[in-house]
């Protein structure tokens, strides 16, 4: 299903309170989601209806709410107007699409019909949104590139936050998209050592392709050992926890050194993590940051702003080209059976997309 609806003018402007027929996924509770039917009113005064052409699944925080780990009394993304409510059940959910401008409002430039966007935007046909919402795409730029500009301005962040210095050890653990996409960054910095965790070999393949020095299965007994002899016994400087899985955090407090640094950019939900902060730890002056990527830090925020860190990363995207790393297409009819793939069989997904309507 596109974007349907009784009729238009020469731009594609329909009335205001038109019906727009679509379908959207809705997380109706542990492991169950359901494609809904519904009807958008026309795009308003300075607002674009956009057809979706492909949107990206994220393999954490949406396998959170997948799952039913997430905390139900939080709000979904305060900062984005369509993710306001709490989470919970029922719950639309999504925060990256690309698609291309099918209608106008009143006042909108006729030069935005037909142009390719990005928007955080739950997985649904069509949308309307406001025009200051939207990311064009740049010239160059191909759409599915796109769909991992969330993905990459977090792994901006992850920088910001952890501010790596040349000549650092540095030892990320989890390599999904936003793991990959950090390494990718980390390379480009002169460090003395860039070491990896993955409990998969096609996403440790995936890092040394990006940079790191080397990449090692957690569950492998010989691990920890190496790891020391890499990082000659003082353990690392700088370590990322990125597989959202709680345990993997005391692993990286273990691994960090003498006032070193941990930035925690997994989201736990409502998973607890269990901490040995009763021995080393409490005199080895570690610092435990948390990263998230709706704020700025504030040793940086005089200068930088969240449109200055978007633009950033839209220029990384043509560089990495993450779009390499789609494993799975699946189109949106089979949303259930994109997610179970990920839940049961994550070994053999690195990123999984929707397709819905033609291709850029």
């Amino acid at each position: 299903m596109g974007c349907l609806w009784a009729g238009h003018d020469r731009l594609g402007r329909a009335t205001l309170g038109e019906g727009v027929r679509i379908q959207a996924l809705a997380f109706t509770g542990p492991r169950e989601l359901e494609l809904l039917e519904d009807e958008l009113r026309g795009p308003g005064p300075a607002q674009v209806l956009v057809q979706a052409r492909f949107s990206a699944i994220s393999p954490g925080t949406e396998l959170l709410i997948y799952r039913g780990h997430a905390p139900q009394e939080l709000p979904a993304d305060e900062n984005l107007p369509h993710l306001s409510g709490p989470l919970r059940f029922p719950l639309r959910y999504g925060y990256s699409v690309v698609g291309q401008v099918h209608a106008l409002g009143i006042g909108v430039d006729e030069d935005w019909l037909g142009r390719w966007v990005f928007a955080f935007q739950t997985h649904q046909t069509c949308f309307v949104a406001d025009v200051a919402q939207l990311v064009p795409l740049p010239a160059g730029l191909a759409s599915e590139e796109a769909l991992f500009l969330p993905n990459m301005e977090t792994a901006v962040n992850l920088l910001h936050d952890g501010a790596p210095i040349v000549g650092e050890r540095v030892v990320v653990f989890g390599q999904g998209i936003v793991g990959l996409l950090t390494t990718a960054l980390l390379a480009r910095v002169p460090l003395s050592a860039l070491l990896t965790l993955d409990r998969y070999p096609l996403r440790r393949q995936a890092s040394l392709t990006l940079g790191a020095t080397h990449s090692f299965d957690p569950a492998d007994s010989e691990a920890p050992a190496r790891l020391q002899d890499l990082l000659f016994g003082g353990g690392c400087d700088l370590s990322y926890e990125l597989t959202g899985d709680p345990r993997a955090l005391d692993q990286a407090i273990a691994l960090t050194g003498f006032a070193g640094r941990v930035v925690i950019g997994s989201w736990y939900g409502t998973q607890r993590a269990d901490l040995d902060l009763g021995g080393r730890f409490h005199r080895s002056r570690i610092a435990l940051i948390s990263s998230q990527v709706s704020t700025i830090h504030p040793r940086l925020s005089g200068r930088w702003s969240k449109a200055r860190r978007l633009d950033f990363a839209l220029q990384l995207l043509r560089e990495v080209r993450p779009s390499r790393f789609i494993t799975h297409r699946f189109p949106f009819a089979a949303a259930r059976e994109a997610f179970a793939l990920l839940d049961t069989s994550p070994g053999e997904a690195i990123q999984v997309i929707f397709e819905y309507h033609g291709e850029k």
